[in-house]
């Protein structure tokens, strides 16, 4: 696509020209194709930022050869990038900070992670060199020019004043004089896929600010079904609507293949404000419930405030609670509410598979309501809730393993319930639901026997989104869990040089490598078994309290946040949610035997045997979700043991540390 003045910029970018005809044109021509691609309304405050940056790069740029872009997308934070220059093999990503005299570290954060987002996620940016430069328009001067390059060709961000942008331009592009490398083609550079894949947080906040699943998801052929599945359900939900009927489907999926993601897509598009059909994001897990609504709370705080609105936290966060619902808040209003149905026609039901038993519930309801003879599962009553309606739709997000607590149905509860009470709900099924894993049982085969009951390829996400690096992580894991060793060796090999793991029995080694691999914003935090009772010589007791929203949303100087490794997250805290890099300690509780796997938990002063398969099985489960909350990589650390502990005898965790190196986990 030529540049001219009275096109429109690409979809990525408000603006882009070669340097040349940007320095030619009028900043009114500049400022009116910006202000006509921001697609509304922009403050004057706004219009100001943008004159003052096109000044300072005219000055700076002069006799460059490369291409400038303004307002450069970066949809999977929900940002945008200021400005980006393309000049020779170099690609600057250049945030401006219009009136502060400081470079603070929120904005060379900011910055930093525009650089990994390009590098991590834009095709063309995997082998260029990415360069974050911060501008603060007041400071009068800035820290000593250094350039140094991380080995995947980021460079640690630049702090500039506006009369030192060239300098610090021509200092990068004089350190790539004489080497082989070629200048980047603008046009090809920014047609190159873009596969972003954002971490829960990063997509909820996008979502909820109208971001499209096509904008934050991948575009390669492995993860498109993430938009199939999307738009099938939004599909069934717009039929279930015409048609006035009942549906129910289930969504199945590997760790991180992007579940919550197409459950709370279609809950956005449902919740745009024309109330026809409005959907609730429920589940059980409490605290990803609790960072989600924190995270979507400041986020829109901060959007409005931004818009000049006077936003109040309590105000915004009561609207974000009616979208993302705990699960047994909305059983409990359909208790409360005998007869009438709940205010959204779609509900979707994040880790359907934990939702409790009939004994689980009629126990709670006796307990805490004073309700006796309560028979039904919680499956049931939640679906005889939403069959109020006239039409309705339950879309059950279904996870592999994934259950580790006692008093959880299963999947199966949900098949027999619509089995049983409702034979006017249509049924579609993942064609995967048969997989050992998702434990569907004998409720499957009587589902597939019905009249109203559909099996679809297009509900399975088949490949992991967490593990950007890495996409057969989970896979990997459930060899190692399987002990299935050459699975796992063969799973290890393919990914270790994108995906590092490593095993360490030196916590202090462990808790370095972690924060030394992270950049700008990546965040990293220490994980670690609920069963882990032995771990306290080591400060690590998982009897403390973890403040999930501090945890996964404070910043470095908070003591409680993940960034200080103090505070062990177990199991419970961090399934469904992700990290960048994890620090796993691994206890006694699960060991490593002759005949696979030894069960144990520590009760009083001593080891005990785990008899009940159940309990063996949710154990196997915690360190599955432990194993595969790392989007970039982890270390895994084994304890030396103490042989004057009865507690910690060496030789239980030196079985452990063998089979990792076994498989070929290398050392630390």
């Amino acid at each position: 696509m030529p540049n001219s003045s009275d096109q429109r910029a690409t979809s990525r970018a408000w603006y882009d020209a070669p340097v040349e005809e940007f320095i030619s044109a009028s900043g009114d021509t500049v400022i009116g194709r910006l202000t006509v691609n921001a697609g509304g309304d922009v403050v004057q405050t706004q219009v100001a930022a943008w004159r003052e940056q096109i000044d300072v790069l005219r000055r700076a740029l002069r006799g460059i050869t490369g291409t400038v872009a303004f307002e450069f997308t970066i949809p999977r934070m929900g940002r945008r990038i200021d400005v980006v220059l393309l000049a020779g093999p170099v690609v600057f990503a250049i945030e401006f900070k219009v009136g502060s005299a400081q470079f603070d570290a929120a904005a060379v954060e900011q910055v930093w992670d525009y650089a990994l987002d390009l590098k991590n996620f834009h095709e063309a940016s995997h082998r260029a060199d990415i360069v974050p430069v911060l501008v603060a328009t007041e400071a009068c001067s800035g820290p000593p020019l250094s350039l140094s390059r991380d080995p995947d060709g980021v460079y640690r961000p630049l702090c500039s004043t506006t009369a030192k942008l060239r300098q610090v331009i021509d200092a990068v592009l004089a350190s790539k004089a004489g080497l082989e490398t070629s200048a980047l083609d603008f046009r090809t550079w920014l047609s190159a896929p873009y596969r972003p894949t954002p971490t829960i947080v990063e997509a909820a906040r996008a979502l909820y600010a109208q971001h499209s699943v096509d904008e934050i998801a991948r575009h390669d052929a492995g993860a498109e079904n993430l938009r199939v599945t999307s738009r099938h359900i939004e599909a069934l939900v717009d039929e279930a609507r015409r048609t006035r009927r009942k549906v129910i489907c289930f969504v199945t999926g590997v760790p991180g293949a992007g579940k919550t993601l197409v459950g709370l897509n279609v809950a956005t598009r449902r919740n745009d404000g024309d109330g026809t059909a409005p959907a609730v994001y429920l589940s059980g897990n409490g605290p990803l419930v609790a960072v989600l609504r924190e995270a979507l709370t400041r986020d829109e705080v901060a959007r409005r405030r931004e818009l000049g609105e006077k936003a109040r936290k309590k105000h915004v966060g009561e609207s974000v609670k009616a979208f993302i619902q705990n699960v047994h808040h909305f059983r409990d209003d359909a208790i409360a509410e005998a007869t009438r149905p709940p205010a959204e026609h779609v509900a979707i039901f994040d880790e359907a598979q934990r939702a409790w038993t009939a004994e689980m519930t009629a126990r709670f309801m006796r307990q805490k309501k004073g309700i006796d003879h309560f028979s039904q599962s919680e499956p049931e009553f939640l679906v005889s809730y939403m069959d109020r309606h006239d039409w309705a739709v339950v879309v059950c997000l279904v996870g592999g393993g994934q259950e580790i607590n006692t008093g959880e149905a299963g999947i199966d509860a949900w098949l027999d319930a619509v089995q049983a009470r409702f034979p006017g709900w249509d049924m579609h099924i993942s064609s995967r639901l048969t997989d050992s894993e998702y434990a569907a049982g004998h409720a499957l085969e009587r589902a597939r026997s019905r009249p109203r009951t559909s099996f679809d390829d297009c509900l399975h996400l088949a490949v992991s989104m967490r593990a950007f690096r890495a996409e057969n992580v989970s896979s990997f894991v459930k060899a190692l869990l399987d002990s299935d060793v050459p699975a796992a060796r063969s799973a290890f090999s393919k990914f270790s040089e994108r995906y590092p793991i490593l095993r360490t029995r030196d916590l202090k080694a462990a808790k370095d490598w972690t924060r030394n691999r992270a950049r700008g914003s990546e965040r990293y935090g220490l994980l670690t078994s609920s069963k882990a009772q032995r771990l306290k010589p080591h400060a690590i007791d998982v009897r403390a309290a973890v403040d999930p929203i501090h945890w996964f949303l404070s910043g470095r100087d908070d003591t409680r946040s993940s960034f200080y490794l103090e505070d062990a997250a177990t199991e419970f805290q961090v399934q469904g949610l992700e990290l960048d890099w994890t620090c796993v300690a691994w206890d006694a509780d699960l060991r490593v035997s002759g005949s696979g796997w030894s069960h144990h938990d520590f009760r009083g002063n001593r080891w005990t045997h785990v008899r009940s398969l159940e309990n063996q099985r949710y154990l196997v489960n915690a360190y599955r979700v432990l194993l595969t909350r790392a989007r970039q990589g982890m270390v895994i650390f084994v304890p030396p043991g103490n042989a004057r502990d009865h507690t910690r005898p060496p030789e239980h965790y030196d079985a452990i540390d063998r089979y990792l190196e076994t498989i070929g986990v290398p050392q630390l």
